[in-house]
């Protein structure tokens, strides 16, 4: 068996520590230090708009789904950094990093395909919603398609048997040699979270993780 490649190194939300998350700042600055990939949260305006945040509503507390995106364009991420669109990141990225969307809001996966179906760089997506991940393998996308985890694992081959996943992303704390096995075993990916400090990036570089998605690429070593 041909020796496994390193993991890549997905830098979570951009670099969080040095640009706020999930803003084209915080993601030009994970490209300039070579990340692999790039991992988001998306959610959609009224008017069917993908745009990049976490939360599913602003900081004034208003949801993004009930505003349109003329009217979230006067709110910030932060002080002068804009709440970005998924178009305006894909075309800043312009297939220099896979992007690995994680769709947050409710039922957009529609919006989310469409706005995805005009770039032509590489992408994975990936949810908590597993049924939303089911129903995004039913449309037969070509992307690769992730289920997140938050703790344990109970039976992850039937997982992704019903959903049609091939990436798993546990909580880092969660991965072991054996669920690596598994995976591996089924063609798919581990791509744990959120892995911060180098101890942690080496001890499941070691398992055969795919993947290490942090808040500080330049954390894991080469």
């Amino acid at each position: 068996m041909p020796p496994r490649t390193l993991p890549l190194r997905i830098a979570h939300r951009g670099i969080p520590r040095r640009a706020p998350e999930n803003t084209l700042p915080s993601f030009r600055l994970a490209l300039e230090a070579g990340a692999d990939g790039l991992e988001l949260d998306v959610h959609a305006t009224r008017d069917g708009v993908v745009v990049i945040h976490h939360d599913e509503a602003i900081a004034s507390g208003q949801p993004i789904r009930a505003m349109s995106l003329r009217e979230l364009r006067h709110h910030e991420a932060a002080p002068g950094v804009a709440i970005p669109t998924l178009e305006e990141l894909c075309a800043m990225v312009a297939g220099r990093a896979v992007l690995f969307v994680e769709v947050k809001g409710v039922a957009i996966e529609g919006d989310v395909l469409g706005a995805l179906s005009r770039y032509a760089g590489d992408v994975a997506i990936h949810s908590f919603d597993h049924a939303l991940i089911r129903r995004i393998h039913d449309r037969q996308t070509a992307y690769p398609l992730g289920i997140l985890f938050e703790d344990r694992i109970d039976d992850v081959l039937d997982a992704m048997a019903r959903t049609g996943a091939s990436d798993v992303w546990p909580h880092w704390r969660s991965v072991t040699p054996d669920l690596c096995a598994l995976v591996h075993g089924a063609g798919g990916r581990v791509i744990p979270w959120t892995v911060n400090r180098l101890a942690e990036a080496t001890a499941l570089a070691a398992m055969g993780v795919d993947g290490l998605c942090g808040d500080d690429i330049t954390v894991f070593e080469r």
